[in-house]
């Protein structure tokens, strides 16, 4: 079929992103329309094609033949298109923009940069840190490190590491009470931030679920990385993610005095649009990431 002027391309984006998540109700989340405009926008392009595309059954969608010959031709026709218009600006397409966790971007993304740069002399880097998952459409930016559970439509993801937790501290801090020899010694000392959800996950798994860290002060750092930087300092003890202070602890600033981790579910995730898989700087900095990353346990 010859395309004219008048085809509805946005019923084909529209098409695209309902195919791909099988929901009219998170298509339209992803694009900001009501699932009133989705139906509306499938049923006109349905008609311009004279094809049935979708099984519509009460709360739940399936494509039909017809749909799914024409899903993955569409998906690829708009990455084609993404990269095309990208690829208009060299600075664009030779700055890889990168938002992180604070705590990732200083205590592991940081000191490999400069080797992918070298490796990849053609592509600058821009890092980004901010907490919060990012909106794609709204905040320029082209991959994204978070920590989460791997629930983000419309998203192509690759798992970097498990994120799993203990308690650390300085040396003097514990040479206050003696040593940290049993997890109820943790009980004796400040506690960073006894509101991290971490705290109960991981005195579960310390053999103590009924420990209550209600009443303590609260203290809110806003990133890991700062909170290490207190217990460092002999402020309290932290709960902190260990791959990130082996160095800390090689030079006697921190301890962990137990093998006990925490998981709470969450693990630390490449993220970036599936319509910009194919960018090519984007494609060097996961296999890159991929390659550096240790292994998974």
């Amino acid at each position: 079929m010859k395309m004219s002027k008048q085809f509805p391309l946005n019923a084909l984006r529209v098409f695209e992103s309902a195919a791909r998540q099988l929901s009219f109700t998170k298509a339209g989340q992803e694009l900001g329309l009501t699932q009133t405009a989705v139906s509306y926008q499938i049923k006109l392009l349905e008609d311009t094609l004279k094809e049935q595309l979708f099984l519509r059954r009460p709360r739940q969608i399936s494509l039909t033949e017809a749909g799914e010959r024409l899903a993955p031709r569409i998906t690829e026709a708009f990455a084609i298109m993404d990269d095309a218009v990208a690829s208009l600006s060299n600075a664009a397409e030779g700055t890889l923009i990168i938002h992180s966790t604070a705590t990732f971007a200083s205590r592991w993304l940081a000191r490999h940069l400069g080797t992918f740069q070298l490796k990849n002399p053609g592509i600058a880097v821009r890092l980004e840190t901010s907490q919060e998952m990012i909106d794609f459409s709204r905040t320029p930016a082209d991959v994204a490190i978070r920590s989460g559970k791997d629930e983000w439509p419309g998203l192509r993801r690759h798992f970097l590491m498990r994120n799993h937790f203990t308690p650390m501290l300085s040396p003097e801090l514990a040479a206050t009470i003696g040593g940290v020899k049993t997890p109820e010694d943790i009980l004796k000392l400040r506690i960073i931030d006894p509101g991290d959800p971490w705290w109960p996950f991981w005195f579960a798994a310390a053999g103590l679920p009924d420990v209550d860290l209600t009443g303590r002060p609260v203290s809110r750092y806003g990133a890991q990385a700062f909170e290490a930087s207190a217990a460092i300092a002999s402020q309290g003890v932290a709960i902190l993610q260990p791959e990130f202070y082996a160095d800390d602890v090689a030079l006697g600033r921190l301890i962990q005095p137990f093998d006990i981790l925490g998981y709470d579910g969450s693990d630390y995730w490449l993220a970036y649009p599936e319509a910009r898989r194919n960018s090519k700087k984007i494609r060097a900095f996961r296999d890159f990431l991929l390659k550096t990353m240790p292994a998974p346990e």
